[in-house]
């Protein structure tokens, strides 16, 4: 289904080449990874920053199941990746198929490292395994987050939803708009619910290291899709310093 809906979203935009397709595995892989940490690393989110700015103000408040500590870990892991994330742009920016494959595979590390860990821990995490997971984990959505601000393709930021549902509803025909990119948009929501659907039953069913186990085989697949770009000359593939 997602591979469909890929390919339809691909052609809406020749500008970005397989650029949307990669993404929306991307998104995908966010559902996944996000299920896994707010369920199994203690309420917080490793991709939605937004959420753990809101658990802060919970916790602040005086709600004791929104731990200070975790989401402040998890923003401080994040923006790490995320300058990682731009000094890897920096770097491989001009051509946008290398900065992709680049990008990824830092993240394929660094999820596969989660992996092992939660392979070895089997069952509850303890304190100090957890606080790795969410730094290793916060750390590649970071890293992803940058590297799909910097691709700038539109309503594909993979980890957030909030813009690409206000254009879906702002710039609809029913709002007088344009309307462009539909498919994209539906497809961005239905990636990430899929993602988070889907690590739910597996967590529930097989514990995380199935969801990171399926997070993984995803990112390294559109990790090899984009290698295989990686020294094209097309035009999509034209970037920034």
């Amino acid at each position: 289904m997602l591979g469909r809906v890929g390919a339809i979203v691909s052609h809406e935009d020749v500008r970005h080449g397989p650029l949307p397709r990669l993404l929306l595995l991307l998104t995908l892989v966010t559902g996944l990874v996000d299920a896994a940490s707010y369920l199994a690393l203690g309420n917080v989110f490793v991709a939605n920053m937004t959420g753990n700015v809101i658990f802060l103000g919970f916790s602040v408040a005086g709600a004791s199941q929104f731990p200070i500590a975790a989401s402040l870990v998890a923003m401080a892991a994040f923006l790490a990746g995320a300058v990682a994330g731009g000094r890897i742009g920096k770097r491989f920016g001009r051509h946008r198929g290398r900065f992709l494959a680049v990008a990824m595979m830092i993240e394929v590390v660094l999820v596969a490292a989660a992996l092992v860990v939660a392979i070895m821990v089997r069952g509850p995490f303890p304190e100090g395994a957890r606080y790795g997971q969410v730094v290793l984990l916060a750390i590649a959505m970071g890293t992803q987050n940058a590297m799909a601000r910097r691709l700038a393709v539109p309503d594909l930021m993979t980890t957030v939803l909030t813009s690409t549902l206000t254009g879906f509803a702002a710039e609809s025909s029913l709002a007088g708009g344009p309307n462009p990119r539909p498919l994209r948009r539906v497809a961005a929501v239905v990636a990430m619910f899929l993602g988070a659907g889907i690590g739910t039953a597996l967590l529930f069913r097989l514990g995380t290291p199935a969801v990171l186990g399926l997070a993984l085989v995803v990112l390294a697949v559109a990790d090899a899709i984009a290698w295989r770009h990686a020294a094209s000359s097309a035009g999509w593939t034209v970037g920034t310093e």
